[in-house]
């Protein structure tokens, strides 16, 4: 499973495109919303130092709407994934701009049915949303689980981005449930890296090694 960073903050890209982990950048309105930059300059930004796919969502709602705004998007550098709404005028749309080559990320998936018909439009990614589900009660993970089986049963070539990750443990169960790639918030991709034995073990290794030094000069 590869990982995408969840957010339109350049430090925040930047830093972990620094740690060697990330492989892409999802963004959506909600997040851009949080920065000042003009949002198609923002994108140009990070389009162009991530070495990876980054998903930019369309704010339309028609059909040809979304065609037009995803053709722009598409415009701005080579690696942007249009990312589409689950509706029907947004399948529409994913048909019409994967037969002109560009890739698409179908959004607010919570069924594996969406996913079937998203995969079908031609998405390059589906991106069941984990976390919205458990918080009304449902099994996201599980949504995860059934849509890798059913791309899998149909040989379908569609990659599954698990996405709305709320926790470490998503991660790990995502992975375990087939998911191609999570999209992580950087907050949760820092949570990742700790663990209490972790950093007991660093500082005891620094302890010996510093009593080391003084015993023998250095």
């Amino acid at each position: 499973m590869e990982f995408f960073i969840d957010t339109a903050n350049i430090d925040e890209i930047r830093t972990a495109e620094s740690w060697g982990i990330i492989s892409g950048v999802t963004t959506n309105p909600s997040l851009v919303s949080r920065e000042e930059d003009d949002f198609f300059e923002l994108l140009k930004s990070i389009a162009g130092f991530v070495n990876g796919p980054v998903s930019a969502e369309v704010t339309s709602s028609a059909t040809n709407e979304m065609i037009e705004e995803g053709k722009k998007l598409a415009s701005l550098a080579s690696n942007i994934v249009v990312k589409i709404p689950m509706t029907p005028e947004g399948t529409a749309a994913v048909r019409t701009l994967s037969q002109d080559g560009i890739p698409t990320n179908v959004t607010l998936v919570f069924s594996p049915q969406q996913a079937l018909l998203a995969a079908r439009a031609g998405a390059s990614y589906v991106s069941p949303f984990v976390g919205r589900l458990d918080d009304i009660g449902e099994d996201g993970v599980g949504l995860v689980r059934d849509i890798a089986e059913l791309f899998s049963v149909h040989d379908l070539d569609t990659k599954i981005i698990a996405a709305s990750i709320r926790h470490p443990r998503h991660v790990f169960e995502c992975a375990l449930a087939g998911a191609d790639i999570a999209t992580v918030p950087f907050k949760v991709l820092r949570q990742c890296y700790s663990h209490p034995l972790t950093e007991r073990g660093l500082e005891s290794f620094m302890t010996d090694w510093n009593r080391y030094r003084k015993n023998h000069g250095g």
